[in-house]
């Protein structure tokens, strides 16, 4: 009976690295801070905003999405997650001036003044660097590598995948020191 079920462990050891946990945390701190800054020009620009109104609130649920995802060790929403940074950090680098630009007699005033969401839009680019950056480097991670161990084996050895998983430089071969 070949296609009788496994009892199967799944382990993910890359995951338990702290590199990766931190990582992980970073990526979801940068997201939910890009996720709110776009929060704050949508809302205190908001009657200011010509066309970019669907784009900046469809970036905010993106983000929030991704930082969810992110959360679950999802890796392969990284790439997504650096390539929409990519384009966020083009348009808040040509808007950042347009709004200081605004915050002269004839212009509409927005809900906050406009030098303040120039400094807010200018603070986005340098979030977005660090995004692409941090998301690159947990996508390298390798996240979603999956290490099975059947749990009949594991417990017909009495311990000896444990002694192994302790001592990973021995390898396969090499018995326990005496």
């Amino acid at each position: 009976m070949a296609d009788e079920p496994r009892d199967v462990r799944i382990e993910h050891p890359n995951r338990k690295k702290a590199a990766s946990k931190i990582t992980r945390l970073i990526v979801v701190v940068l997201l939910l801070a890009s996720a709110g800054l776009l929060a704050l020009v949508t809302w205190g620009g908001w009657d200011t905003l010509e066309g970019a109104k669907a784009l900046q609130i469809a970036y905010i649920g993106l983000y929030l999405l991704m930082a969810f995802f992110v959360l679950r060790w999802s890796r392969g929403v990284l790439p997504v997650t650096s390539a929409l940074a990519i384009i966020m950090l083009i348009f808040a680098a040509v808007s950042a001036p347009q709004w200081f630009d605004r915050d002269k007699a004839g212009f509409t005033s927005p809900a906050l003044d406009e030098s303040l969401l120039g400094l807010l839009t200018a603070l986005i680019v340098p979030l977005q660097i660090l995004l692409i950056a941090f998301a690159m480097s947990g996508f390298r991670q390798a996240w979603n590598v999956e290490v099975e161990h059947d749990l009949d084996d594991d417990a017909d050895r009495g311990g000896a995948d444990r002694d192994r998983e302790q001592h990973p430089e021995r390898g396969d071969a090499s018995p326990a020191p005496a």
